[in-house]
């Protein structure tokens, strides 16, 4: 585990590019590169924006890595999610 959290935070350092907050460029440069299963809709830059004000909890128009780890929970758990109830239909 130490590794993916690891992993997550050099994801973020990389895309905020010494930054404290990723703007939404380098939001939509980290969800297409980094994450591009959670965008199955033909229009992922309106689905990437919709998912950036949804995380911007403070309204200030970029994610700062606490949103950015809200982002990576709820992934988590969708994913667990997905994978026990796999396990149950088996």
């Amino acid at each position: 585990m130490d590794t993916a959290i690891h992993t997550m935070v050099q994801i973020y350092k990389k895309n905020a590019r010494g930054h404290e907050n990723l703007g939404s460029q380098e939001f939509h440069k980290l969800v297409s590169g980094h994450l591009p299963n959670i965008l199955t809709s033909s229009d992922c830059k309106e689905a990437v924006e919709q998912m950036k004000q949804q995380l911007d909890k403070n309204k200030d128009g970029k994610i700062s890595f606490e949103e950015y780890m809200t982002l990576i929970g709820t992934l988590a758990c969708m994913l667990s999610r997905q994978r026990m109830a796999q396990l149950e239909q088996d």
